[in-house]
């Protein structure tokens, strides 16, 4: 064929992802790269889906999701978050967060409008910034701490912002961003007359007595936030798809729009499977939070006793390790040794990064069961020292 395919889509790499999963496999590695749990998820929840399927109904459900999914959700968010909800106007159901977030970045960026985008990021976020016609001004983050400053903010904003592309809690870093910070960035939304677009997929998965703070909660906010969840992350389901979106109804009817051209629905069995969970009581998600937790802990202090150090993880299944005091300046080479020569997959965090990447951080999945995180440590013994 000699006429060109769309330049965003056509010249994308190999994602790192798929190359350490190839890696992964070729050397029979124990994959702590791959960002699922090994556990299948909480039974009565999955069982609620097969229920619905065999017995419920299974041709097209609403476009905006079940009612029993819209209303469960916003009950759910008034009791963890404090925040209120019209099921009917303000909530919609998505196949998965990254189906909601394409659909708001197609429909409210315009071509040549600048988009703010905070860098290490999720990997699809770029792309689809750049298919809408954005313009991406990035903020970027670094260790140990990953915040931005005023003059961080000052530099990526203007006149032309449109839209921010925020994510909290942050995946690579595994951090939850400060109430000061998230004020700082509503003050420069509000400045520039910028809709925020919040991925926040993680918000339940937050440990040390964090409770998630959204930033659609803080003043003058409510009418320019998309808030994003995904059920796959909440439940730790992450193959179901089913996402959650919520915005003011001028907001949400554009967001419909984009939703109906896209994938239009999402299995309905899943959705009342989903609404069933985000019924569960406030014990099911302390614990999961507990496990998650303890599993991070094994790791953090796994990883210290071989003599990796490791920064601080307050939220997602991820954990980072510093490369630069073992002497390492490139995590991607590093990643490669590791999973060739010690038989352990990681992710190296450089390949979060559109531009001026940190090059001394790797990310390692610990929601693993223990065997797993056992046999990752027992392989990497030794690591420091001769990688």
């Amino acid at each position: 064929m000699s006429k060109p395919m769309n330049p965003v889509y056509a010249g994308l790499p190999t994602t790192i992802f798929e190359t350490m999963s190839r890696l992964a496999r070729e050397h029979q590695a124990v994959n702590l790269g791959q960002g699922f749990p090994d556990d299948p998820g909480a039974e009565d929840i999955r069982a609620r889906a097969a229920e619905a399927l065999v017995s419920g109904w299974n041709q097209y459900p609403p476009m905006m999701g079940i009612p029993e999914l819209r209303q469960a959700a916003a009950a759910h968010f008034a009791h963890h978050q404090g925040l209120v909800f019209d099921p009917d106007s303000e909530i919609m159901v998505t196949s998965g967060a990254t189906e909601a977030l394409a659909g708001a970045l197609f429909s409210l960026i315009n071509p040549g409008d600048e988009v703010v985008l905070f860098q290490p990021m999720y990997d699809a976020y770029l792309p689809l910034v750049l298919r809408a016609g954005g313009i991406p001004k990035f903020v970027t983050l670094r260790p140990p701490h990953w915040r931005f400053t005023a003059e961080d903010l000052a530099a990526a904003f203007s006149p032309r912002t449109k839209l921010v592309l925020f994510n909290d809690p942050l995946n690579p870093a595994g951090t939850v961003c400060p109430l000061e910070d998230l004020s700082m960035l509503a003050h420069f939304c509000m400045a520039n007359d910028a809709i925020a677009v919040c991925d926040e997929v993680w918000e339940h998965v937050v440990f040390d007595g964090i409770r998630h703070q959204s930033l659609i909660g803080l003043p003058g906010m409510r009418e320019r936030v998309v808030k994003i969840s995904s059920a796959g992350k909440i439940f730790s389901l992450t193959g179901w798809k089913v996402g959650i979106v919520m915005a003011a109804p001028p907001l949400m009817r554009v967001l419909a729009k984009a939703h109906q051209f896209l994938t239009f629905t999402t299995p309905p069995n899943l959705q009342a499977a989903v609404a069933f969970g985000l019924g569960k009581e406030d014990s099911f998600f302390d614990a999961m939070r507990a496990d998650f937790q303890q599993a991070r802990d094994y790791l953090a202090g796994g990883l210290e006793d071989l003599g990796f150090p490791v920064l601080n993880s307050r939220g997602t299944y991820f954990l980072n390790i510093d490369i630069a005091p073992l002497g390492e300046t490139d995590d991607a080479a590093f990643c490669q040794r590791l999973v060739a020569e010690h038989g352990v997959a990681a992710i190296p965090v450089s390949a979060f990064y559109a531009e001026d990447p940190v090059r001394t951080v790797v990310r390692l999945c610990f929601a693993k069961r223990r065997s797993t995180l056992d046999a990752a440590l027992e392989r990497m013994a030794g690591v420091v020292g001769r990688a």
